[in-house]
């Protein structure tokens, strides 16, 4: 069994991150190492996430939870914490307020990992995500979906995989840590970067054929949207040159009007 590590990043977290960690603790997968990285948080955050760990140690399921508590210098700087130190073949960020749909999510995620064999794992796997409240209901359908075939060149159209959806090989991983430069979208540049060392390689990026993440509504980027906006249309113009960027906003602008 593949080891699938899933780093939560935490900060004043106490409202919304139980479901998180409950979503965690009932996965049927056995081989789960899950990381907290807290930003020294002072409202119980922290106690919670530590009852977490001591309920996971007497359940003994397989699952290796650990905490670092410290401050930061911000989101990206906490996951590149994470990242530096997760073990298992494939990484996951799955951060506070969002959650693993089913108990078997992490078993659906590690049967396609596998199916390919041990020495050619497909360098990215990646499903689909729903939208969902405080409460864990479901509210929509992303707007943006994963494609079948899915390259760097795709988040040309926009991130079609959520962050929370995407499971990087972890030996593609730890060479690309995130730009800290970024405020809000570097989750994006990520992607983008781990997908294009994926291609240097000649790896595989494989879809999970389900929803593998619930994503809270009001998240970072929902809060700070026009400076998200911003700092996104950068990085894409990084990525895929200016003319080209301008071309597809101009494009988003007029969707946006013909389909409402």
């Amino acid at each position: 069994m593949i080891c699938i590590s899933l780093v939560t990043i935490t900060y004043q977290a106490a409202d919304v991150i139980d479901p998180t960690l409950e979503s965690v603790m009932r996965q049927t997968y056995a081989n789960v190492e899950h990381i907290i990285v807290d930003g020294a948080s002072t409202d119980g955050t922290l106690d919670k996430v530590q009852t977490y760990k001591q309920q996971s140690d007497e359940a003994d399921n397989g699952h290796d939870v650990s905490i670092i508590s410290e401050p930061d210098k911000g989101i990206y700087d906490a996951m590149n914490k994470g990242l530096a130190r997760a073990s298992g073949e494939y990484v996951c960020f799955l951060n506070a307020g969002d959650r693993l749909p089913d108990d078997n999510t992490l078993e659906r995620v590690a049967a396609v990992a596998m199916a390919a064999g041990d020495g050619d794992m497909p360098g990215v796997v990646y499903g689909d995500t729903d939208i969902v409240d405080a409460n864990g209901q479901f509210l929509y359908h992303r707007r943006l979906r994963p494609p079948k075939t899915l390259t760097w060149r795709s988040f040309r159209q926009g991130m079609l995989v959520c962050h929370q959806a995407f499971y990087a090989r972890m030996d593609v991983a730890k060479g690309v840590t995130y730009d800290t430069r970024y405020r809000y979208s570097a989750d994006v540049d990520w992607c983008i970067r781990v997908m294009k060392e994926v291609q240097r390689r000649e790896l595989d990026l494989t879809p999970v054929d389900a929803v593998v993440a619930h994503y809270l509504e009001e998240g970072q980027t929902t809060k700070h949207h026009k400076e998200s906006l911003k700092e996104r249309f950068r990085v894409m113009c990084h990525h895929y040159g200016w003319f080209s960027t301008v071309l597809m906003h101009a494009w988003f602008f007029i969707r946006k009007f013909i389909n409402p």
